[in-house]
């Protein structure tokens, strides 16, 4: 069976908190039930959190800026996003705690000093943002790990994607692509799902994914109907929370959801043929059409076509079968509107 691979984005939705940031955990990584067929369903795959060195972040004159408003944790932007970051020691408290109830852990790195959490451990996969696929010496820095990378393409074109993508297959090639558009929240109108199957044309080697950043949880379940084989999307234990992300995030009812539609969709995909399912075997005998008789026959008298039409149950004979009852001698009588059985003709 597919089973679509789903990353929970914690991103900064721990708001400076280690103890927030293993809340979070603890939502993805508890049981999903389908109520309906009383099925546990697999849990998410992994979470990911982001690492910036804000030595390398943004300008000076950027981190001097006065940010004042409902969502910010600083007078200024550099203040604010100090706040928010938490240190290599604190990542790897929630990789370990996140690893201890059965998830992978994924690491975005913003710059090539945030490496150095990898003295402490080693991240399953390593995530690169949107807005640095362009940033060729942050990508030779990641490849040169070995780890595996996703990429998001949500700010590139092909010759980015192409670009990043000679880079880091200098080190490896175990690479996964994700489709994603960044808007925050991204408007319907520009989400482009069919940007996946393109990917998956163009660059067959690698598993294709999509990042969603819609309200909701459609999109992404959409895009495995696509062939997204990784689903990322951001997560968070209430969306009233202070911050910028938390409003377009799934919380504790959104991830179930999410979480049960993807397994469940995971299980329905099934095969590219055609066949008669075992389990409608069932609604088939009762709600199918068998070959019936519309006046009664008496023994002995020869069935002809004229004698038959078509009712339920379907546990008869089929009208392609026909050809075995006309010209046929009754043997036993059949009643009006009854269906016709072996035992009824000779």
């Amino acid at each position: 069976m597919k089973s679509t691979y789903v990353i929970g984005e914690i991103g900064q939705n721990h708001n400076g908190s280690v103890d927030i940031a293993k809340l979070i955990v603890d939502v993805v990584s508890r049981p999903v039930i389908d109520k309906l067929f009383g099925t546990e369903l697999p849990i998410m795959d992994a979470v990911k959190m982001t690492k910036r060195d804000l030595k390398q972040e943004l300008s000076k004159s950027q981190m001097d800026r006065p940010y004042d408003n409902s969502n910010s944790f600083g007078k200024t932007y550099g203040e604010h996003r100090a706040f928010l970051e938490l240190d290599d020691e604190a990542h790897f408290e929630v990789y370990k705690y996140a690893k201890s109830k059965g998830l992978d852990f994924v690491e975005t790195l913003c710059a090539a000093g945030c490496l150095s959490l990898l003295r402490l451990f080693t991240p399953d996969k390593l995530k690169v943002a949107s807005r640095d696929l362009t940033n060729l010496p942050l990508l030779e820095a990641m490849a040169e790990t070995k780890i595996p990378i996703i990429l998001s393409t949500g700010m590139a074109g092909k010759q980015e994607l192409d670009d990043a993508l000679e880079v880091i297959t200098k080190y490896h090639n175990e690479i996964s692509i994700l489709h994603c558009v960044s808007e925050y929240p991204t408007r319907y109108e520009n989400v482009n799902l069919k940007t996946i199957t393109y990917l998956k044309t163009q660059y067959p080697q690698f598993k294709i994914g999509y990042s969603d950043h819609t309200i909701g949880i459609s999109t992404p379940i959409a895009a495995i109907g696509m062939g997204a084989e990784i689903i990322e999307k951001h997560i968070t234990i209430d969306r009233q929370m202070k911050g910028t992300d938390q409003a377009g995030s799934l919380a504790i009812d959104g991830i179930y959801r999410l979480m049960r539609d993807i397994r469940n969709l995971d299980k329905s995909m099934g095969l590219e043929e055609i066949f008669i399912e075992p389990s409608v075997k069932i609604a088939r005998e009762k709600l199918e059409r068998s070959i019936a008789v519309n006046k009664e026959l008496l023994v002995g008298e020869i069935i002809k076509e004229d004698d038959l039409h078509m009712l339920s149950p379907g546990d008869g004979f089929k009208w392609s079968e026909r050809h075995l009852l006309i010209d046929k001698k009754v043997i036993k009588t059949i009643p009006k509107d009854e269906i016709v059985y072996k035992d009824n003709v000779e």
